[in-house]
């Protein structure tokens, strides 16, 4: 069946769109303030260019050439008798898995949303016992919120690449840009934005070890969106003419450009009034509610706002998330885009319903082991494993299976002088990367 063709500019805005997730505006900002602000930055926009960039080229390049779903690029572009190259294909799967905890947090935020326009909590201790309540006894609240985002991106999806995600992005990027440039303008007005540059820019190196240079090395990988065959998919939309290059440079910049601009702007709002940058996870369900609330009446604009971005940048990811696999069923089942798009939604919805159960009261307890529960080691599994694999993988599939004659001639003339930096990077560093990575985060080393 005939993919679809991205415009130029929707290619860009969907794998921006791709990229450009709960990562960039949630986990960047407090990962950086665990690991003591510019110098975990530095490391990070290191990474992001040697690793990530490399990553993000290979992958585009194999739905470039493969022009079709990633298990058939895969066997397509693998030499006579390699079929078991086709399994590296599936790694749409992670996608759908990660949806199975990406719907609900998408939920939060739709609730957080609806909350903030007439309450904000007056202090981070009633912030936290709110988000606890909701977490740990909010069943239908979570249900509700999980069914509208389940109900959103599955009609995105069967609308198709032109019809649904494209025109998705055309209109929620350029909103989330808007919104988050809004806020950091009115940032830059407060006194406590320098200390917040201070704090993103100046390196302190007493914070970093080696659990911060793998910590940056992971997410990246995982902010780019790379390893679950989301980019893959879309590149097979690409034009004919387009330069892969080209393309990937303005996605890893809008998406590292909005992960600073986010942090920038919380640390200022946090340092404002009274709260800290390293508050880990709850940063923006928990500490930020608190700060909106000193503002008064603006706080809850602020926060309506923030919660709309947040929710757009989720939305984006979920559909590229979903796709992967939607394209495979189209391809080599020959189902309808309706019957895949609500088959793959089904799937991450329903599972969606048991991790919304694994942290309710009364049903956590049997759907916890090992000290997580389904909604963390779904997490785990997917960061640990599936995601780093997966880039593993694309990188010793182009570094050294593709025939290398046939990737020079699309690559040499885009890079130039760059190629053999960037495949000797593709076939060694990324490699090592990604398998010491794997190992740290599954506990290993």
């Amino acid at each position: 069946m005939k993919i679809a063709r991205f415009s130029r500019l929707g290619f860009i805005l969907a794998a921006a769109g791709s990229a450009v997730g709960l990562g960039n505006i949630w986990k960047f900002p407090y990962i950086t303030g665990i690991y003591g602000g510019g110098a975990f930055v530095l490391i990070y926009l290191f990474t992001v260019l040697l690793i990530g960039f490399s990553v993000m080229i290979a992958e585009m390049l194999i739905g470039y050439m493969g022009r079709k779903d990633g298990v058939t690029s895969f066997e397509e572009l693998a030499p006579k008798h390699s079929g078991m190259w086709k399994f590296g294909g599936f790694q749409g799967l992670a996608g759908l898995f990660i949806m199975t905890f990406y719907s609900v947090v998408i939920g939060w935020i739709f609730h957080y949303i609806a909350t903030s326009i007439f309450y904000l909590p007056s202090s981070a201790k009633e912030a936290e016992n709110v988000f606890t309540t909701m977490l740990h006894t909010g069943f239908t609240t979570q249900l509700f919120y999980h069914t509208v985002a389940f109900v959103w991106i599955t009609y995105v999806v069967n609308k198709g690449i032109k019809g649904g995600i494209e025109k998705m992005n055309m209109i929620l990027m350029p909103s989330l840009v808007i919104i988050l440039s809004a806020m950091f303008v009115y940032a830059t007005t407060l006194d406590t934005f320098s200390k917040a540059v201070d704090f993103m820019f100046l390196p302190d190196w007493s914070k970093i070890n080696s659990e911060a240079f793998v910590t940056a090395v992971g997410h990246a990988f995982f902010t780019l969106s790379l390893g679950m065959g989301a980019i893959m998919t879309y590149s097979a939309s690409l034009p004919k003419d387009a330069n892969i290059v080209k393309n990937t440079l303005w996605v890893v910049f809008l998406d590292t450009t909005i992960a600073i601009v986010a942090g920038l702007m919380l640390f200022t709002f946090l340092y404002q009034y009274g709260a800290g940058p390293a508050k880990g996870p709850g940063l923006v369900f928990i500490s930020l509610p608190a700060a909106f609330y000193e503002m008064g009446v603006l706080g809850n604009i602020f926060a309506v706002l923030f919660f709309i971005a947040l929710a757009f940048a989720g939305l984006t990811s979920s559909v590229s998330l979903v796709e992967p696999m939607v394209q495979y069923f189209i391809d080599r089942s020959g189902w309808s885009r309706l019957k895949a798009s609500v088959s793959m939604g089904l799937f991450f919805y329903l599972i969606g319903i048991i991790v919304i159960l694994s942290n309710i009261d009364g049903y956590k307890e049997f759907l916890t082991w090992g000290g997580k529960n389904l909604f963390d080691w779904i997490d785990f599994t997917t960061a640990a494993i599936m995601l780093p694999f997966g880039g593993l993988i694309m990188a010793i599939f182009v570094g050294f299976v593709i025939d290398k004659k046939k990737v020079e001639s699309i690559m040499r003339p885009q890079l130039k002088f760059a190629f053999d930096i960037w495949y000797f990077s593709l076939r060694y560093i990324v490699p090592v990367s990604m398998f010491v990575v794997m190992l740290n985060l599954m506990g290993i080393i």
